[in-house]
């Protein structure tokens, strides 16, 4: 009996062996039949269908869809560079275009997977991944050209652009080493061969490259890219008398494929690296065809600005008023044919404080197009006449330096926009004062003063000077061309205290000597004015600079901050007034609602667009009167 049941025990447990597989497989048939839909939110769904090597680290549907056309996605996992000479060879007399990007696609992840594991064959093969998105977007192949619409066409743009980032070996401070001569392929060689003339630029005078895709921008509103092919870079320049710290500006490299995917490997022609740069250049001609380039002008402006000494320049400057022996700062090579606009700094500040203006200038085509642009820097705690005419005299000095011929009629179209005690100066550049400055402060004639003819020259070139004829348009900032209310007696006399006054431009004991002959207020008789007193309602150089009109070549426009809640006409900015602020004689008077420091306001910024624009004819959108009311902006 018990040998019986034993008998069936076993019996049942090997049917039961069989029975609980066919179960369980009932069951999940059941739950989960082989090919389905799982729901998934929007966000989900999204990212599953951007599924690429740039996104993920994974190839995406088209990819594997070529992979599977073929039976090769196991062996590619084996043997990537197997698979690739294989659709290689498939490429050259199947033009399907798919073909082409699964190449590409497959070349960045062996890209991947040689950079981890600290292969020096990784630049080839992320430049073997350019190539094949090159040749997939602008090959001469018979199927028809991807168009905007389709996703791979997007995807081998940004594979094009961030394989040809890595193509290129790094030095240890992250340049790129754009090296020429031959490159190996999985399929044989290629020789790249460097075409700087394309860059407005000499290459020996660029120190290195940096690719901008490696850095993240912070402090500006807005990352300022124009899409399309190439790899933006920083360009690196030395230091020169234009930019003593060294500078920095935009540039794309484009590599030129000229030959077909059935000679890939074995042409003897060579694969050029094309430089342009960013301010020039919008785009390249390919078997007829415009391509436009990616730019990135942020990046650059960025990457010279990430320091913390320049930031701290506008008031070192003010406070200890050493000099500057580089007044004008070019962030970019002269270039003819191109207007000047100068940016000229207020109080304790300095070309930086124009960042967030400067950038989203250029993110207009047409205006990055039509306009350089300049950056005058002063020691802004001197008195308003010497920094004045220290302007008048470095524009006049740079335009006999750039086109001593006259050769150049954008040169004589020059912008200079002022911004507070900026301003100021900017009015002293279009104004014909004749003795009218020299009598608000004496009776005399300036002959008939008993100093040195050193201190006579001194005092002349700050009251009797000519309007620049090259400067045909002014705009004028939060400027306090009756004074700052802030510019009380007991804040000129700490100002005084704290601040030195630059050595050989006028001595206090020479200065006493002087102002003994002439007609000053009590509070500066005594003692070398600086900046703040010259912003003093009671200074009547002020108040006789305010009453001389532009010269008839020049057209000024004002914009004018009031704080939100006040109002226009009694209202201010929190260091200017309204009324200080407005002049007549102007084109247009702006309003915008902000404080004083309202040069990097997005409401400014758009303004000024529309004087520049206004400037070469073109009518912009939302044009500016002279009345205020119909210019407030919130």
């Amino acid at each position: 009996m018990e040998e019986a049941r034993s008998s069936f025990s076993r019996f049942l447990q090997a049917r039961i062996g069989y029975l609980v597989p066919l179960a369980l497989l009932g069951v999940l048939a059941g739950c989960a039949p082989p090919i389905g839909v799982t729901r998934v939110s929007p966000g989900e769904s999204y990212r599953q269908s951007i599924i690429n090597p740039l996104s993920q680290g994974e190839l995406s549907n088209s990819a594997k869809a070529v992979l599977h056309r073929y039976n090769v996605g196991e062996r590619f996992h084996r043997d990537p560079q197997d698979v690739i000479r294989f659709l290689h060879d498939i490429a050259i007399h199947d033009d399907r275009l798919d073909i082409l990007f699964a190449l590409s696609e497959l070349s960045y992840l062996e890209g991947e997977r040689l950079q981890g594991s600290a292969s020096p064959e990784a630049p080839d093969a992320f430049l073997q991944s350019a190539v094949y998105a090159y040749l997939y977007l602008l090959g001469d192949g018979t199927q028809s050209a991807p168009t905007a619409y389709d996703r791979r066409f997007r995807d081998a743009c940004d594979l094009y652009n961030r394989a040809l980032g890595r193509a290129f070996p790094k030095k240890e401070g992250g340049e790129l080493e754009l090296r020429s001569g031959p490159r190996k392929l999985t399929v044989g060689d290629l020789n790249i061969t460097p075409k700087p003339e394309t860059l407005a630029w000499e290459l020996d005078r660029i120190e290195g490259f940096l690719p901008a895709d490696d850095y993240i921008v912070r402090g500006f509103t807005v990352r300022n890219r124009t899409p399309g092919l190439g790899l933006p870079l920083i360009a690196l320049t030395p230091k020169s008398p234009e930019t003593p710290k060294g500078g920095v500006f935009p540039v794309t490299a484009f590599l030129r494929i000229p030959t077909k995917v059935q000679d890939l490997g074995k042409s003897p022609e060579s694969a050029t690296l094309e430089l342009y740069s960013a301010y020039d250049d919008a785009e390249v001609s390919v078997n007829g065809r415009p391509i436009p380039l990616e730019t990135d002008t942020t990046a650059p402006l960025a990457y010279r600005l990430d320091n913390r000494e320049i930031w701290g320049l506008g008031r070192r400057y003010f406070f200890k008023s050493g000099e500057i022996t580089n007044p004008l700062i070019l962030i970019q090579p002269y270039q003819p044919g191109k207007i000047p606009v100068v940016f000229v700094h207020g109080t304790a500040s300095s070309p930086v404080w124009w960042a967030e203006m400067l950038n989203t200038l250029r993110a207009d085509p047409v205006i990055r197009g039509r306009y350089q642009f300049w950056f005058f820097q002063y020691n802004s705690s001197n008195f308003i006449l010497l920094s004045a005419a220290q302007l008048r005299e470095t524009l006049s000095e740079t335009v006999r330096k750039f086109d001593p011929k006259g050769k150049d009629p954008a040169l004589r179209r020059m912008v200079v926009i002022g911004h507070s005690q900026g301003g100021l100066l900017t009015k002293m550049t279009a104004v014909e004062p004749g003795d009218n400055l020299w009598k608000s402060i004496s009776e005399k004639s300036i002959d008939q003063l008993a100093v040195s003819p050193e201190i006579k020259a001194f005092l002349s070139r700050m009251v009797f000077f000519e309007p620049l004829p090259f400067v045909t348009r002014v705009v004028f900032i939060s400027t306090p061309h009756r004074g700052s209310y802030l510019s009380k007696d007991w804040i000129r006399g700490l100002v005084r205290k704290i601040v030195s006054i630059p050595a050989g431009i006028l001595s206090r004991d020479i200065y006493s000597k002087v102002v003994a002959q002439l007609t000053l207020p009590a509070s500066v008789r005594h003692t070398v004015p600086t900046s703040i007193d010259g912003m003093s309602s009671e200074n009547p150089l002020l108040k006789t600079l305010v009453e001389i009109p532009l010269r008839p070549e020049t057209t000024g426009h004002s914009i004018v901050a009031v704080l939100p809640g006040m109002e226009i006409a009694s209202g201010n900015d929190g260091v200017v007034e309204y009324q200080s602020a407005h002049i007549d004689g102007v084109a247009s008077e702006f309003i915008v609602r902000t404080g004083h420091s309202s040069q990097g306001h997005p409401i400014t910024i758009e303004e000024v667009r529309r004087i520049l624009m206004e400037h070469i004819g073109i009518q912009a959108e939302g044009p500016a009167t002279a009345d205020p009311a119909q210019n407030t902006l919130p």
